[in-house]
């Protein structure tokens, strides 16, 4: 039987592989769906790519793949009998067989115990091979079993391993000084000290400077002043503001040239008023807690309807999502994106496409990960009411055992979080987070991952205008940028029940001062309409600068809606940052509206009277320490002509060679040469280096200069790119308007609505003679639903403009008292009747809180 065995595995033994270390082994979940061994088919595990397959899938990945040899693993749960001191201790046998399996399993583990099984199975034929058989089985495929059965999960081994392996301790962490100059960091607000860059800021942890980096630097923009600063002051370590978290921060040294750890940057971060220590939360029961938990008890009674015989529903549409810890934000976002059709027909609809053009490692793919995730929550495969015979069982034991195991477990979306929160500091940590932060994330990540024609997005997607005035010369500017939600403030001034919470406040105050028990507080009732109100009125625009006088000066701004989505996402804006940087919740209560009208919120564009400002970009920000020398030194630049032969001798033109060097701040040859690969197509690519001075004096509009807003004509990233077509820009404006305004993308929407295309002129002017008015958007009271800027049509972006009037028929609710603890919770309306889904239980809800939402999401009524 031996040699049988060994002769039958002869021609599969080249496809046969040992787990390395970096090997990924899937055998707890299926790429496709939320089978696992425990599943009525188990699970088949490829011997070659470690992927793990359901029975439904597996002849799909054989077909693509052509590998044949499959280990099958299925695990049997059985109920522990009972004796007289209460049953014998839990048994497991095989231990090694599946070893550090994760299994989305909810039922108490003691009262059952578990029977494994392994085999290997050979396809097309399913010729099985019980496991282990050392004696039968050649060495290679007994090494490589034993390897596969005993590999840690495929998700432990991506955490920090390259994190800690590549990135030291400073030398300077430990001895560095910091001065007591005074220097607080505000928690928003942020701008360069030099250039008023507001992005790719880094603060100085000696001094305390605000400064931007290179514009290179992990795809942000900047002009280089904090290497400027160290260059001037020597202090050499610097932290990343945007990614300051509990866990630590980005760190770099400007002396040891690499990216450093501070063991003591809590310590260093509160010189200067940043504290760490208060972000961090301790949890329990895998939900953030909150260290002053009185004035939040109500608000979780209420948000999850605790008190209340809450009847569980089951089925199509009614499957919970598991909690991962502390991951409820993911779910109730994706709880809420499944329940429209939009995104039901683009993942659930196309499922088999989807599977069947997937790519070799499916684990890595956006769109099979969303099917996936659809299909899990719309099928009803994983939300299963019991029978009725367990049912009966459990009522003449009179415990709660049979119904346990077959209560609702909801699906385990651990393969498509450690997915989309790859690279990203906080998603793909196990802290919690916000859920609104998290929409727009998946929203563009949709962007990226979506054919032009196809996009579910565009359901949510709206354009706001904004009217920006010159107090001193009345002259306007309207601009319109793209937007996914709308955020709204919470004007506690304007609760109804204000003298309620001035006397509260005082008896809080008087039991402060005579050091006793605070009162019950008080929750502010706001309207709605407050909230509508104070996002409609004109703000102050910082640091506005004029056009008109060519200075800076005093501007106010008002939006409106240039477009109305199909879907409407509405922010309550509760969080706000306390001096010591920790987010804190505002405790109040919005009375929102099932029906919500907007028209009168439509925008109007360029009024009669009203006169535009000049279309002028202020000038360009030298550094201080140049201003004086800056015709010399922009005429005579400083470029390493060492990198700039080592690229001539490869064969391409010198000046391109001096404009790569340049053009990539004299960063060394490699860099040079990816700038040349970039730019090799473009006309202009062997032409002498054009700096700014050499275009003459005087200010100059981006439409006239070839060099727009930014002295450097770089390659804009292929993902900004990416993100503005998939809106249905065409590519060759955006990389324009990605070039004009230093690759900011907010910058550049603005920029393309400023300056469309000349071929374009005749579409939009066909588009506008078919409405009653001049703005490309027509009045919300005289059109039906419409999809505006298709592909090759104009120039702006896909949105499903049509009336303003919604029904409100979704919300998500956060409890806890600031966006980094907490727990999250939505309410959907389905079939007419409300469901709360509290990560993977699913009931019907009984008293929905609406005004305790977060996020509220809105379909639009039909004009009829």
């Amino acid at each position: 039987m031996a040699t049988d065995l060994g002769e039958l595995l002869v021609p599969y033994m080249p496809t046969i592989r040992v787990p390395k270390t970096g090997d990924r082994v899937f055998k707890s979940e299926c790429a496709f769906s939320f089978d696992s061994p425990e599943s009525e088919g188990g699970l088949y595990v490829c011997m070659n790519t470690f992927l793990g397959f359901g029975r439904e899938h597996v002849e799909r990945h054989y077909r693509k793949t052509g590998q044949s040899v499959y280990m099958h693993l299925k695990r049997h749960v059985k109920e522990k009998p009972t004796g007289a001191a209460g049953g014998a201790i839990p048994r497991r046998q095989n231990g090694k067989v599946f070893l550090d399996l994760e299994l989305n399993r909810d039922f108490n583990g003691e009262d059952y115990e578990y029977e494994d099984e392994a085999k290997l199975v050979i396809f097309p034929d399913h010729f099985e091979i019980a496991l282990p058989n050392i004696e039968e089985l050649p060495a290679l495929v007994t090494i490589a079993c034993d390897a596969v059965l005993n590999a840690p999960s495929a998700y432990k081994k991506q955490e920090p391993e390259s994190w800690e392996v590549e990135i030291q301790v400073s030398r300077h962490a430990r001895s560095l000084r910091q001065l007591d100059n005074g220097v607080r960091i505000p928690p928003s607000g942020w701008k360069c000290q030099k250039c008023e860059m507001r992005e790719n800021l880094w603060l100085n942890l000696t001094d305390g400077t605000m400064l931007c980096g290179k514009w290179f630097f992990d795809g942000s923009g900047g002009n280089g002043h904090a290497l400027d600063h160290y260059k001037e002051t020597k202090h050499p370590l610097a932290v990343k503001l945007d990614t300051i978290t509990p866990d630590g921060a980005d760190v770099y040294s400007f002396e040891e040239e690499e990216a450093v750890l501070d063991p003591h940057i809590s310590e260093h971060l509160s010189h200067f008023g940043i504290d760490m220590l208060q972000m961090q939360k301790k949890t329990e029961n895998g939900h953030h807690t909150d260290n002053n938990a009185r004035p939040r008890v109500s608000e979780w009674e209420v948000i999850q309807e605790s008190g209340m015989k809450l009847k569980a529903v089951y089925g199509s549409g009614y499957t919970g999502i598991k909690n991962l810890g502390h991951s409820c934000y993911l779910s109730t976002v994706m709880q809420v994106l499944f329940s429209i059709p939009d995104f039901q027909r683009m993942y659930v609809g196309n499922l088999q496409r989807i599977f069947d053009y997937s790519p070799l490692d499916p684990t890595q793919d956006f769109a099979t990960q969303m099917a996936k995730v659809g299909h899990g929550l719309l099928s009803g495969q994983y939300s299963k009411p019991p029978m009725k015979s367990e049912l009966i069982e459990q009522v003449m034991k009179e415990e709660y055992k049979v119904l346990n195991r077959h209560q609702q477990k909801g699906i385990s979306p651990r393969m498509l979080k450690a997915l989309v929160s790859r690279g990203h500091p906080e998603f793909s940590s196990n802290r919690q987070q916000d859920a609104q932060e998290f929409f727009l994330h998946m929203i563009n990540l949709v962007e990226r991952n979506s054919p032009s024609s196809e996009n579910p997005s565009d359901a949510f997607r709206f354009l706001v205008e904004e009217r920006v005035q010159c107090c001193q010369t009345r002259r306007v500017r309207y601009t319109q940028r793209v937007d996914y939600c709308i955020q709204l403030p919470a004007p506690v001034e304007a609760a109804t029940n204000r003298e309620e919470l001035l006397a509260y406040d005082a008896k809080r105050r008087e039991a402060e001062e005579n050091m006793r028990a605070p009162p019950e507080p008080v929750r502010a009732r706001i309207p709605f309409t407050a909230c509508l109100q104070a996002f409609t009125e004109p703000e102050n625009v910082p640091d506005f600068w004029s056009s008109a006088l060519q200075a800076k000066s005093a501007g106010v701004k008002t939006s409106r809606f240039a477009s109305f989505p199909e879907y409407l996402a509405v922010q309550i804006k509760k969080f706000t940052f306390g001096v010591d940087w920790v987010p804190k919740k505002l405790d109040l209560g919005i009375d929102v509206p099932d029906f919500l009208d907007l028209s009168r919120l439509r925008a109007t564009g360029l009024q009669s009277g009203e006169e535009e400002l000049p279309d002028l970009m202020p000038p360009i920000v030298l550094p201080e320490d140049t201003r004086d020398n800056s015709m010399s030194s922009l005429d005579s630049p400083e470029i390493d002509e060492a990198a700039v032969m080592q690229l001539a001798e490869m064969g391409f033109p010198l000046e391109a060679c001096r404009k790569a060097v340049y053009y990539t701040g004299n960063m060394g040859p490699e860099m040079a040469f990816n700038w040349i690969i970039a730019h090799m197509e473009e006309p202009d690519f062997a032409e002498p280096l054009m700096l700014p001075s050499m275009l003459g004096p005087g200010p100059f509009s981006i439409a006239d200069s070839p060099m727009g807003a930014t002295p450097l004509d770089n390659s804009p990233p292929e993902e900004s790119i990416a993100i503005l077509t998939s809106m249905g820009f065409p590519r060759t404006h955006t990389i324009r308007a990605l070039k004009a305004t230093n690759n900011n993308l907010e910058r550049a929407l603005d920029w393309i609505f400023t300056h469309p295309e000349e071929e374009e002129s005749d579409a939009l002017s066909n588009m506008a003679d078919t409405e009653p008015n001049d703005n490309a958007f027509s009045n919300g009271n005289s059109h039906s639903d419409s999809t505006l800027s298709p592909d090759g049509d104009t120039s702006g972006p896909r949105v499903k403009d049509g009336p303003g009037r919604y029904e409100l028929f979704a919300v998500i609710s956060h409890m806890g008292a600031s966006t980094m603890s907490g727990h999250y919770v939505c309410h959907i309306k389905k079939e007419g009747r409300w469901v709360i889904y509290n990560d993977h239980k699913v009931c019907l809800s009984e008293r929905p809180p609406k005004d305790l939402g977060y996020i509220y999401f809105y379909h639009r009524l039909s004009s009829s």
